[in-house]
């Protein structure tokens, strides 16, 4: 799992201006590539994102004015290379609700975490036509959509759970050459109930009055 050192915690008032550089959907694209890949070169992940160089090197650099990436070692003295300086971004709901900033990029950060979800499920797919993958995989890989009547507290619980037994797997799973990354999304969205219109509620009223007469 990822230790303190490893994660990037972002507070709205503190890190107003690092925040409104990752509402950019290509900044928040070449973060997580360099995350999930290693360190690459501009040209390299404009190859990647269908950018020109020119765009993706420009980004990069926003990016490490706001110590989301660093250089890292370079192969040659040809071409500048980045790398993450942590592996994941973290931040308090609480705190991001109470500013316009904070909530635009928390919810752009959810949607890109859909569309990460859904390009991995293509990639997904074509690993496993393509055979690169052992049979091993097959039954434990999958998406879940349950819907379970929870409290705020339970669900708070059922959040430091998952994080305590991903800490224990990835620490246990460190040195097995058969580890795979893995993409882990998870969400908890509570969801109010249909709200009645009130032509709805007016019909409920005459059923009960014809069922009292």
């Amino acid at each position: 799992m990822d230790s303190d050192e490893q994660r990037r915690v972002l507070d709205p008032e503190r890190d107003t201006a690092a925040l409104k550089a990752l509402t950019h959907p290509l900044r928040i694209r070449l973060l997580g590539l360099l995350r999930q890949d290693g360190p690459a070169t501009a040209s390299e992940l404009a190859a990647r994102t269908g950018e020109s160089s020119a765009s993706t090197s420009y980004h990069l650099r926003v990016l490490a004015k706001y110590a989301f990436i660093g250089e890292a070692e370079h192969r040659d003295g040809r071409e500048r290379r980045w790398r993450a300086l942590h592996t994941v971004t973290s931040w308090s709901n609480e705190s991001m609700e109470s500013s316009a900033a904070g909530r635009a990029f928390v919810g752009l950060a959810r949607r890109r975490q859909i569309e990460h979800l859904e390009a991995s499920l293509a990639q997904h797919e074509a690993d496993m036509a393509a055979g690169r993958f052992g049979q091993e995989w097959v039954e434990p890989s999958g998406i879940s959509d349950l819907m379970p009547r929870l409290t705020a507290e339970s669900l708070t619980e059922l959040w430091e759970t998952i994080a305590g037994k991903l800490e224990e797997l990835t620490a246990r799973d460190a040195d097995d050459p058969r580890a795979r990354h893995v993409v882990l999304l998870t969400a908890g969205l509570p969801l109010a109930p249909p709200q009645r219109s009130e032509d709805d509620a007016a019909a409920g009223q005459d059923a009960s009055r014809e069922a009292d007469s």
